[in-house]
């Protein structure tokens, strides 16, 4: 989305609320209109798009119900699980942007702990939103699938990311003559090019550590495309991460992080990493759709496409974009203000409103009749029918296991301080199988 564009939809949610201010308020039986004053207070975790859409949303809010003052905080996204917590146990919010309802305990998961959102709502931290007329705005299935509980709804889901994918520089991709790779041995001759030309293959926020295995996701889900079934087969034992697939997995990790990641990768930050893919300087960015906000804003005539990360040889294997349901919207049981609330779930899930708050943060949509209108949205069409949910939205720790007990490409130097890959595979499994033989 370019700036224009950006602009255009913020002014479009503040046309739509103020202008059914002025007609007079419309509301459901759960939402009424507010008489007396209330300061809403609503916590969100940083993400510069979002943050922006939401203080316009807020202005407008207020202005369409004067008595009403949302007062925001915002937080970043490693704290906000523990914000969280810490401000529901203490009734010091109202509304909160918590992240999707994953990582349930399986049968075959033995001596676990619930996830943050689970042990919440069974302390009653939650209000339950069955019911709610707005949830009628959503698929089912993303209502469904990322915010319900034991036959309840907690939560109302905001949109779908994926993060398996590779940004790539059309410009530079064209004046060298370099094919868009669709399988592993041309991404290795892509990156062998752009070198040769002096030019960086890929750039990632290596400084904060998660952009690099995040970045490599789609490398692990070319390898194992069915997430579900490779969770349970590290728990029954199926799969180790030291077996012959995996170590291809490794292999190809090694020669990402150090031969494919620009020099110097591991000191630029998350934030910094978009606006360095878009000044031109390098040829891919490794990275989930959320940064296109971000490359746009930095550079908007800069042209860029984004395809899964070809990590197999074979070509069907690459087809996948990998993801996650992203935010979503709670209410506090205890907040003292909750039809309010409701009120502000409901003006936010107006389609209009909805759909300029997916096209300003990139979200693929959960509102049924909504599309993405952006750059992003358009590259990524075509691969949507074979959108996949991730490996980390399956995966539950067992008790015990070290630090090591996951597939991340940052483990290698420089971002980590492995640099042999069997030695990494050995000490990776070695970490998970501590945690099942303890709860064996």
């Amino acid at each position: 989305m370019n700036k224009k564009h950006f602009v255009f939809s913020l002014l479009l949610v503040l046309t739509i609320l103020l202008t059914a201010c002025a007609s007079g308020t419309e509301t459901t039986d759960d939402a009424q209109p507010v008489e007396e004053d209330v300061t809403l207070r609503v916590l969100v975790h940083q993400n510069p798009p979002m943050v922006a859409f939401m203080e316009e949303f807020n202005q407008a809010f207020e202005e369409k119900y004067p008595n009403v003052t949302v007062d925001m905080s915002v937080v970043n996204a490693n704290d906000l699980s523990t914000v969280t917590q810490t401000r529901l146990t203490a009734n010091d919010v109202d509304v909160v942007d918590m992240f999707a309802f994953t990582n349930a305990a399986q049968p075959y998961m033995k001596n676990v702990d619930p996830p943050n959102w689970q042990t919440l709502i069974e302390a009653g931290y939650l209000m339950d939103l069955t019911g709610q007329p707005f949830l009628d705005n959503y698929y089912e299935s993303a209502i469904a699938d990322a915010g319900t509980y034991n036959g309840k709804v907690y939560q109302i889901n905001l949109g779908t990311v994926s993060y398996s994918g590779l940004y790539y520089n059309k410009d530079l991709f064209a004046q060298y003559g370099v094919e868009v790779p669709t399988t592993y041995d041309q991404l290795v001759s892509a990156c062998e090019t752009f070198t040769a030309e002096g030019i960086p293959c890929m750039t990632a926020g290596g400084k904060d550590g998660w952009p690099i295995f995040v970045g490599a996701y789609g490398l692990i889900g070319s390898i194992y495309p069915d997430q579900e079934a490779l969770v349970e087969g590290l728990w029954t034992g199926s799969i180790k991460w030291n077996d012959e697939k995996s170590m291809e997995m490794w292999d190809k990790m090694k020669v990402y992080a150090q031969d494919m990641m620009e020099e110097g990768a591991s000191g630029i930050a998350g934030d910094a990493a978009p606006g360095r893919f878009a000044s031109g300087a390098v040829a891919m960015f490794a990275g989930g759709t959320w940064y296109a906000a971000a490359i746009e804003s930095a550079e908007p005539a800069f042209e860029w496409g984004y395809i899964p990360f070809p990590g197999s040889d074979d070509p069907e294997d690459n087809k996948y974009l990998f993801g996650k349901y992203d935010q979503g919207w709670v209410i506090a049981e205890n907040s003292p203000n909750k039809e309010t609330g409701l009120l502000y779930l409901t003006e936010f899930s107006e389609q209009e409103n909805y759909a300029a708050f997916v096209n300003a943060v990139g979200f693929f949509p959960t509102q049924p009749g909504v599309t993405l209108d952006t750059q992003i949205g358009r590259e990524v069409a075509p691969y949507l029918e074979n959108f996949r949910v991730g490996y980390e939205q399956y995966y539950v720790a067992p008790k015990g296991a070290g630090q090591y007990a996951n597939p991340w490409a940052s483990y290698f130097a420089p971002f980590g301080t492995f640099d042999d890959a069997e030695e990494l595979a050995n000490k990776v499994q070695e970490d998970l199988q501590s945690g099942l033989d303890a709860n064996q």
